[in-house]
């Protein structure tokens, strides 16, 4: 089967509902705030829910809060999943992960006029998928509906998560009213996302083939010390937690530059600090940081990593202060299906688009499906890529024609193009 470009009411009909779709937690330097399970994130996904509902697709909710809209296409078929998420970081870009769920969304649309004019034999139906709290800001860690959904975390300890204010997952749910006990069979996942880099950019291309993604170690890290007065208790008699977490945070970058190579870069980074007390006249007692350590190359990783754990046990003795590791969230460097790659490819060079192969630097949720189902990822490009920020910005032009890439894969998939049915 083969998928022309949208036509320009298809293509209308997107941006008009990309931009709809934007102003829920809209923030006022033109990004969104919708973290998960804040009111923002019930209204844009009840937003979703109306506008899949108008179109036939029945709308449900898992355990933990995934979104599913599924069109059923052939009774009793597993689904062919395609998505991203809809929650973003605070002052976040609007197109970080909502760009993907809606085009997953009007690539079902568009297929299901195809199989109504008798153009699309589907062997699979279709479920587009909103996951929950990717970002794992507001509760850690991120990623985290599609590790319950892949069974890399535990519902329960999911559920039981807090906020800072101690709100808890479940109770965050049931406040937007979005928990349910829906469960799916996939047979394969679809993901198409912003890269939040440049490479594209750089190089002129409009898709980017995911072929794989990077390893990642996060940390939380406590650093205790004792709390003292800033101006009577002198330098020697101090246990200061905010150097000790001062030290940590320089020590991150110097490993970044020590270990990366021509070949295979190194990224550190530190971020969420708590200081207690937070008083302008007092030492801190305690410092909560998060330090995480990302590359390409297991093996490297392996030795930053190492070091990093080195770098602490020094820090503890220079600073006078102790360092205790909590929780962890780590991802190895694996490969996407390579099949999906060539038959994403495929498509692209049918449509005259652009492309090339590139890895993910940050963390989706297809890096937990691809452990369990067959997944293929893909990127558009971000100017200048800026991410995370409200600055971020992809080209309407950019975004239809993965759109229209989406589209076409997606039809293929559900044809039997990439998985059969067992």
């Amino acid at each position: 089967m083969s998928t022309s470009p949208g036509s320009a009411q298809e293509t209308g009909s997107f941006l008009a509902d990309f931009r709809s779709m934007s102003t829920f937690g809209a923030t006022a330097g033109g990004g969104v705030d919708r973290q998960a399970g804040t009111a923002a994130d019930g209204q844009v996904r009840n937003w979703f829910r109306g506008l899949l509902e108008g179109h036939g697709f029945e709308v449900r909710y898992d355990a933990v809060g995934n979104q599913f809209a599924v069109l059923e296409l052939v009774p009793g078929a597993p689904c062919i999943a395609v998505g991203s998420h809809l929650d973003s970081q605070p002052l976040g870009g609007k197109y970080d992960g909502a760009y993907g769920v809606l085009a997953g969304a009007h690539a079902a649309i568009r297929l299901l006029e195809k199989v109504r004019r008798g153009e699309l034999d589907a062997q699979f139906n279709i479920a587009v998928v909103n996951w929950f709290n990717e970002e794992g800001c507001r509760f850690k860690p991120s990623m985290m509906g599609s590790a319950v959904f892949t069974g890399k975390l535990p519902l329960g300890q999911v559920l039981a998560t807090t906020d800072p204010s101690g709100t808890t997952v479940q109770e965050a749910l049931e406040s937007i009213g979005t928990i349910g006990d829906f469960e799916v069979d996939l047979a394969a996942y679809l993901e198409i996302h912003i890269e939040q880099g440049r490479s594209l950019e750089d190089a002129g291309l409009t898709i980017g083939l995911v072929e794989s993604t990077w390893g990642a170690n996060k940390y939380e890290f406590i650093v205790h010390g004792e709390q003292a007065h800033t101006g009577a208790t002198v330098i020697a008699d101090r246990h200061d937690a905010l150097l000790g977490a001062s030290a940590l945070v320089m020590a991150a970058r110097e490993i970044a530059d020590t270990f990366s190579t021509a070949e295979h870069a190194v990224i550190t980074s530190c971020g969420e600090f708590t200081v207690f007390p937070n008083s302008p006249v007092v030492v801190a007692s305690r410092v909560n940081l998060l330090v995480d350590i990302r590359s390409t190359d297991p093996d490297v990783l392996a030795a930053a990593d190492t070091e990093l754990h080195r770098r602490v046990a020094a820090i503890e003795k220079s600073a006078s202060v102790r360092i205790e590791r909590g929780a962890e969230h780590v991802w190895a460097a694996k490969a996407y299906d390579q099949a999906g790659m060539e038959l994403a490819g495929a498509c692209a060079q049918e449509l005259g688009l652009p492309h090339g192969t590139v890895r993910t630097l940050a963390g989706h949720d297809s890096t937990n499906l691809k452990d369990v189902v067959p997944t293929i990822m893909l990127f558009v490009p971000s100017v200048e890529g800026i991410s995370h920020n409200e600055k971020e910005l992809t080209s309407d032009e950019d975004m239809l024609a993965g759109l229209d890439l989406l589209t076409e894969l997606l039809g293929r998939v559900a044809a039997g193009g990439f998985v059969s049915r067992s």
